[in-house]
């Protein structure tokens, strides 16, 4: 009985989040918006369980790069409105929309001049009426047996609240390098912190031909390394291209008779981003996640090659392959 229970809970919380996909609509697309233009914060407010939702969806948003910060409604209504400007965006949480405190701190913070939006599961209630932008995350009942404990409810305030998170991540632009810096302490913040030199492998293990050779030689190699790209340099082992398996798919996908008798300098992409030993990870990262790629040459003020430094590198995804050998 304990285990079933158990799944009937987690059924009807997860039945409770897909419902919600039916309910994202123009409020929420009006929310955003005014979240993205405003010059202030979001302030988010509820009481009880509401309220908990409404710090952790706070703590969300603040460390994804949205400013932001909780209200409690009766410290609002005893001093702390002095935090809130009329540049803010105000978010109030209630299922039933009829908490007391926060329908009478509503048409205070109204009057300051702030955009309104509630999520609340009662579209007819007081605070629905009151508010701008009204988000439905009503639930058909709650995962409790007595249909009074919220779970359910709270639940879908919660996923209500990472969907407004993540669209606003991708609305921001806010990348992996903003990340860590809301994250130093972390285990990505503390890696992105260190130099490319760091991590790099040299370039005595780094896949390379010279230009002039053919293709042949250079798919030799990218087979050898496996990182998917190999560096065309010249006689003076100066960096002059890249050919990545993108480079091989546009030649074939080009109608090259034979790729393997083509020259490296048909194919390569010249001038390739690159960086210098003593960058931070974080701009490698920032330098990828912004041009889509996933292979740095790495170079000395001369141009010469001095390395290579992988995507996987960087996040610590599991291991590559090197000279055969696998590095973690």
């Amino acid at each position: 009985m304990i285990i079933e229970k158990a799944k009937e809970a987690l059924k009807i919380e997860a039945d409770s989040i897909l419902q919600l996909t039916d309910k994202v609509g123009v409020s929420f697309e009006m929310l955003v918006n005014a979240i993205c233009s405003s010059r202030g914060r979001v302030i988010i407010s509820g009481i009880g369980k509401s309220g908990l939702i409404g710090k952790k969806i706070v703590a969300t948003l603040v460390s994804t790069g949205t400013n932001s910060m909780f209200l409690h409604p009766v410290e609002a209504l005893h001093g702390d409105l002095g935090m809130v400007s009329k540049e803010d965006v105000f978010i109030a949480i209630s299922n039933s929309g009829e908490t007391n405190e926060l329908n009478q701190l509503l048409p205070v913070i109204k009057n300051i001049g702030c955009r309104v939006a509630g999520f609340t599961g009662n579209l007819d209630s007081t605070m629905a009426k009151s508010c701008d932008m009204v988000i439905d995350t009503g639930v058909e009942k709650e995962a409790c047996p007595f249909n009074m404990a919220p779970t359910s409810s709270t639940t879908a305030q919660l996923a209500m609240g990472d969907a407004l998170a993540v669209v606003l991540i991708t609305k921001k632009k806010f990348g992996k390098s903003d990340f860590m810096k809301s994250h130093p302490g972390g285990m990505l913040g503390q890696r992105l912190s260190s130099r490319v030199g760091e991590i790099m492998f040299e370039a005595s293990t780094a896949p390379w031909v010279l230009t002039g050779s053919l293709m042949g030689l250079a798919i030799e190699q990218m087979d050898r390394f496996k990182i998917g790209a190999v560096f065309v340099l010249d006689k003076e082992k100066k960096l002059k291209g890249i050919i990545t398996d993108g480079d091989i798919r546009h030649c074939m996908a080009g109608n090259c008779i034979d790729l393997k008798t083509q020259t490296v300098d048909r194919v390569m992409s010249s001038n390739p981003h690159a960086l210098s030993a003593g960058s931070f990870l974080y701009e490698a990262l920032n330098l990828m996640e912004k041009y889509q790629i996933t292979v740095l040459p790495i170079i000395n003020k001369d141009n010469l090659l001095d390395g290579v430094l992988h995507l996987h590198d960087i996040l610590g995804k599991g291991s590559f392959q090197f000279n055969g050998e696998a590095n973690e």
